[in-house]
């Protein structure tokens, strides 16, 4: 599942990404194959913490299982 990562809370993509002119048609992030499209990964924070990526507009989403 991905979600935004907003300090210390987690938003869904959907409450984030409905209004971003790099989303998809459904309004959802650009998320083939384990890589963000519409973004860039950050370096690995940790063995425990899950791949992280900066999307265009600034925000850091990850993908949670």
């Amino acid at each position: 599942m991905l979600v935004v990562l907003a300090g210390d809370r987690l938003l869904s993509v959907q409450q984030v990404c409905q209004g971003c002119l790099m989303a998809d048609q459904s309004g959802q992030p650009r998320w083939r194959q384990g890589q963000l499209r519409c973004g860039q990964a950050i370096s690995q924070l940790g063995e425990k913490v899950p791949v992280q990526f900066e999307c265009q507009m600034g925000f850091r989403i990850a993908n949670i299982e």
